[in-house]
């Protein structure tokens, strides 16, 4: 609900002057949280929780609140006891198979028509592949997995390169040294979203050496986001198709 809207609801007495002012304001304060009402407003994309160090009570409690003002409430980092516990609260709360991503809500009409490719090089990132999966969702975009790609058998990833072709996006998931979204910018014209992934061994130091590797790569056309970070590679990819969708 924008501003004006909320404006003339208020005119009407359907909103109190409580939740008139805290939409003034911009913020909403429950307990020691404050929340960013207006963030879609600004942004473009609504606020999201964070859920790691936080109680399965305080989440709850923020759940509830966020879903009177945005049509989505995205949850991430949500330990696996916590979203059970969740989703027994909140039976419409959907949970991504590896537990640690939580949706409440669906989207409206997909903002665009063209999907999001999320390329993973295997199954041990695909935690990271559902945060970035279900966040794309929540922002409105329709997103594509193709799992356990990775260049220790190169021909997987060509037998599906016809396919990777036709997406205006890519975001690139790997762990150990990272060489895949060097490899895949090689052979696409899209922009690629590199995530680098804690799955590795020793030297791998918890998911720097792909990270560094992603920065570094010879390919053109990379960008690189946190380690583990799929919900940030979802926010750039959601970001870009919008603006460029507008015009």
């Amino acid at each position: 609900m924008t501003l004006e809207e909320k404006l003339k609801a208020f005119q009407n007495h359907e909103i109190s002057l409580d939740d008139m002012m805290n939409s003034v304001r911009g913020t909403k304060s429950i307990l020691d949280t404050t929340l960013d009402i207006q963030r879609e407003e600004r942004t473009g994309l609504a606020e999201t929780v964070y859920g790691a160090g936080k109680t399965k009570e305080q989440i709850f409690d923020i759940i509830q609140e966020l879903k009177k003002h945005q049509q989505t409430v995205l949850v991430t980092r949500v330990e696996d006891q916590t979203s059970l516990w969740l989703q027994s609260q909140l039976p419409e709360l959907r949970r991504c198979s590896q537990g640690q991503t939580l949706l409440f809500g669906q989207p409206g009409e997909w903002k665009s028509l063209n999907e999001i490719g999320i390329i993973v090089a295997g199954t041990s990132d695909k935690t990271v592949a559902e945060e970035c999966l279900l966040s794309l969702e929540a922002f409105g975009h329709k997103a594509k997995l193709y799992m356990d790609v990775g260049v220790a058998g190169l021909h997987r990833l060509l037998n599906r390169l016809s396919e990777l072709r036709k997406h205006k996006q890519l975001i690139v998931i790997a762990g150990m040294e990272g060489a895949l979204c060097s490899v895949v910018a090689g052979l696409v014209k899209s922009p690629v979203i590199a995530v680098p992934t804690s799955v590795g061994y020793g030297s791998h130091l918890n998911g720097i050496t792909p990270l560094l590797g992603m920065l570094n790569s010879c390919s053109p056309g990379i960008s690189v986001v946190n380690i583990d970070n799929g919900y940030g590679a979802a926010v750039v990819a959601a970001k870009t198709t919008d603006v460029f969708s507008a015009k």
